[in-house]
């Protein structure tokens, strides 16, 4: 079953200290007033953090699930997900989660070890 974006905004304003705001005409998810994620304006693709050294495998190992838009996130520590590729919501709450500990303040992600880190 393929996630939606509903699920994306379920799951992201379900971390702590999560909120939505709108953005370049785009729904985008935040904590500590930093994007964790965004929502692309079709609905089929969202943006999340993830260290630039990491990327390249995980497009390597998934890229039916993992790319990158060409002219732009080649210079930002970010990589997209199209939701037909995540397989249910509890990759897609580890997705985010990971996203959120990445931008998340140091005091918040410390309160919150439930979120994020293992799968």
């Amino acid at each position: 079953m393929a996630t939606t974006a509903q699920d994306v905004r379920t799951i992201a304003l379900s971390l702590p200290d999560s909120g939505e705001k709108l953005a370049w005409g785009m729904p985008t998810f935040r904590v500590g007033g930093k994007i964790f994620a965004s929502l692309a304006d079709d609905d089929t693709v969202i943006g999340v953090k993830c260290p630039k050294e990491e990327r390249a495998a995980l497009i390597a190992a998934e890229p039916e699930k993992f790319f990158l838009r060409a002219g732009h996130d080649e210079h930002y520590a970010w990589i997209r997900v199209r939701l037909v590729a995540v397989a249910d919501t509890t990759e897609l709450g580890a997705i985010l989660a990971d996203s959120w500990r990445l931008v998340a303040p140091r005091r918040l992600a410390a309160a919150h070890p439930e979120v994020g880190g293992a799968h």
